[in-house]
């Protein structure tokens, strides 16, 4: 019986959370305006009509520019935890956080040399 009572607040919190949720979503549909017409459901992008299709095809190019930015983005938000706790890491974190930046910069120069950021090519 005591292991059931540890959970019976656990129960209760995702109980009120769903329902906080549930009528939140209901509570917002029910007051707001809805009143449709041609100009509101039209397509816009920015503030400006659309030009072309939607359907267009990118690059892989694109593709890889964007995955080297989300790696050499985590990059910069592992840098700083590291600042902020070098003090109490010492010379044990200082050289894993220098083989660190060197495996990211030898990643950029691969990145590089192949042509990955090569922008207009």
């Amino acid at each position: 019986m005591q292991d059931i009572d540890s959970w019976v607040p656990i129960g209760l919190y995702l109980t009120v959370a769903l329902a906080l949720g549930i009528v939140m979503v209901n509570l917002g549909a029910a007051l707001r305006p809805h009143k449709p017409d041609a100009a509101k459901l039209t397509t816009y992008e920015s503030g400006m009509p659309p030009v072309g299709s939607a359907q267009q095809r990118y690059t892989v190019r694109y593709y890889v520019i964007a995955m080297l930015f989300v790696v050499f983005d985590i990059e910069a938000v592992f840098l700083y935890p590291w600042a902020a706790a070098y003090s109490s890491i010492g010379w044990y974190g200082l050289v894993e956080m220098v083989l660190f930046i060197v495996l990211l910069l030898i990643g950029y120069a691969y990145a590089w040399r192949k042509g990955a950021l090569d922008w207009l090519s």
